[in-house]
């Protein structure tokens, strides 16, 4: 029975899809004669003797033309506007107003002088907005009727949050008749919005009142209708939700979701990325386009994890030239394949070149005269570079004074240098070298016209090599799980909120500084080995295995002796970082014991050593 009162449903509303636009022609043109004869029987008190109905026959036609035009110009025949909505509305009043004008000027100026009164052409046009308003608002109510019916299979849903976020996704469930949900009720944290109802779904409580909610509605799925809610939130949420015997689900960030457009298939269930990433940065788009928008940027490192999410992003924001330079071919078509849906390596904002080899950086350069920089090509595994710190220094140092250099030698406006947090007082190779980074990036800004900074953040999610990934893969492929220490913790972000505060930074940030994000409270390792243990198919075991050389027990945002400030962004610290110049690197010899290449690094990061260097 069911299926069959969905199929008629279907069809109905097919019919009503290819027909709708005659339908409403039709329906205005008859609405505009009643909404006519009403008001002039109302001009004559209902003297129905007194009406001149030859008047009303002849100045009929007139207002039908006047509103078929103007509703084919204003878009009200021509399916732009959901049925019942503010822009509908605002259309149906300019076209009402319009066809009220010509109707007017016709009534006055015709062969056939004052068909009906100039109250009653007027009265009919306030009353013709008003019946084709609610034949509109009618049908889309009706619609809305009809699509509040459990379905079949469908889950019993409740919404946190009864903002936009919470309207798109009931407004989603309602209008997908093969929706896997259905909305029961909302819940809401601010008091104001308690007795609010949304689309026919009512506000039933706040958080606390979770579990008492979903027994009385008899719900299984909890949705978080909050495309910025941060990991506190939905941890918070998910706390709540587990003990009440609801699976949780959430609608990805903002930057995931296409235009304000919330879908059905939007709605996803809850990852480790979102309990420990999602620390939502607002990021000044004004600015940012000022800065990138028609000009020749490029992004070094362009195939990596962090390198090629900047070139996704960065194109959304209308460059002039987006030159994307790697040593890794396959990267290269990967991303390629990403930003233009094809892949045949022939596009010449695609550069085949490593850091390491300064003649080929200087001709990039000078051929390309790039205008904003993105450097965020680097060795980056902690434990391989304790072993082999000569290429840390090949690719992170010099290939770094390379970038540099070259971007100094062609007039760069804005360099942007892509660091780590491990280079806050460093202790491993790692650390060393991108510490050096940073200071040579402070050192070139005296150099340059333009501004050069860095940038500062935490270990990446779902990146190439990253902790999370490393679990996911033991998980598959049945453990055991790995981890250093048990009190080991780590800051973590995602890799678009990562990109979000580089590319922040090229707006807000200033020569000789390094910006740093807050990036909320660490996370203990164990607790996301033991996470993942608990959800995986069959037993996992998590290992301990000593902390290894180099690594910090806790890593750290700022220096002992760095002072941040907040000069312009709530959740961006801007650190004044000392210069260093190319000259310093003389010490750093490659074919020396690698411990003797450790110590040197270690030393060109004592501040006082690098004091002495700009002094020199």
């Amino acid at each position: 029975m069911a299926d069959r009162e969905l199929a008629a449903r279907r069809t109905f509303e097919e019919f009503w899809r290819r027909h709708r636009r005659i339908a409403l022609v039709v329906a205005d043109a008859l609405l505009w004669c009643v909404a006519i004869l009403v008001a002039t029987a109302l001009r004559y008190d209902l003297h129905l003797g007194d009406i001149r109905f030859g008047g009303v026959a002849a100045i009929a036609p007139w207002a039908i033309l006047a509103q078929v035009a103007s509703g084919f110009a204003l878009g009200l025949y021509l399916r732009r506007w959901r049925p019942g909505s503010f822009d509908e509305a605002t259309a149906l009043w300019l076209s009402a107003l319009a066809t009220t004008a010509v109707v007017v000027g016709a009534d006055r100026w015709a062969s056939y002088p004052h068909m009906i009164p100039l109250g009653a052409a007027i009265g009919a046009g306030i009353g013709a907005f008003v019946l084709m308003g609610s034949l509109r608002s009618g049908w889309r109510l009706c619609l809305e009727r009809r699509r509040r019916g459990v379905r079949d299979g469908a889950a019993r849903t409740l919404v946190f949050g009864a903002g936009e976020g919470g309207y798109l996704a009931i407004l989603a469930m309602r209008n997908d008749l093969s929706s896997p949900y259905f909305p029961v009720g909302l819940l809401d944290d601010d008091p104001t919005r308690r007795n609010l109802h949304m689309l026919g779904v009512r506000v039933l409580g706040d958080r606390t009142r979770l579990a008492a909610v979903a027994k009385a509605t008899r719900a299984d799925t909890l949705l978080i209708a909050i495309p910025s809610a941060d990991s506190e939130l939905i941890q918070s949420v998910r706390d709540l939700a587990e003990p009440a015997g609801l699976a949780l689900k959430v609608l990805p960030p903002v930057g995931e979701l296409y235009g304000d457009h919330v879908a059905t298939s939007d709605i996803r269930d809850v990852t480790l990325e979102d309990l420990l990433g999602r620390h939502q940065v607002q990021t000044d788009v004004e600015a940012i386009a000022a800065y990138l928008k028609d000009k020749r940027v490029l992004v070094t490192g362009a195939g990596g994890s962090i390198g090629s999410e900047l070139c996704r992003q960065i194109a959304r924001f209308a460059p002039a030239e987006l030159i994307m330079l790697d040593r890794d071919e396959s990267a290269l078509h990967a991303l390629q394949l990403s930003i233009e849906g094809r892949a045949l390596l022939d596009s010449p904002c695609l550069v085949l070149a490593d850091i390491r080899d300064r003649q080929a950086v200087e001709a990039v350069f000078l051929s390309r005269r790039p205008e904003v920089v993105f450097h965020a090509a680097a060795l980056k595994h902690l434990t391989l570079l304790e072993r082999h710190p000569a290429e840390a220094v090949k690719t992170n140092i010099w290939g770094t004074t390379n970038v540099l250099e070259a971007a100094v030698a062609c007039g760069v406006e804005r360099f942007v240098n892509v660091s780590t947090d491990k280079a806050a007082d460093p202790t491993s190779v790692l650390g060393y070298s991108k510490r050096v980074a940073e200071c040579l990036t402070a050192g070139m800004a005296g150099r340059g016209s333009g501004e050069y900074l860095s940038v500062r953040f935490g270990n990446v999610l779902a990146s190439r090599g990253s902790v999370l990934e490393t679990f996911r893969a033991q998980v598959r492929s049945g453990g055991p799980l790995t981890v250093t220490d048990p009190e080991v913790t780590r800051y973590f972000m995602t890799i678009p909120e990562a990109v979000q505060l580089v590319i922040q930074a090229g707006a807000i940030g200033s020569s000789s500084e390094a910006l740093v994000l807050d990036m909320g409270k660490p996370v203990r390792i164990a607790d996301v080995a033991e996470r993942l243990a608990a959800d995986a198919p069959r037993p996992v075991r998590v290992v301990y295995t000593g902390l290894r050389p180099g690594e910090k027990c806790h890593e750290v945002l700022l220096g002992a002796r760095e002072v941040g400030e907040r000069r312009v962004h709530p959740l961006v610290t801007h650190v004044d970082v000392p210069a260093l110049f190319p000259s310093a690197l003389r010490r750093l010899d490659v074919r020396r014991a690698p411990s003797v290449l450790v110590a040197e690094m270690s030393a060109l990061c004592n501040l006082d050593t690098m004091v002495g260097e700009v002094s020199a």
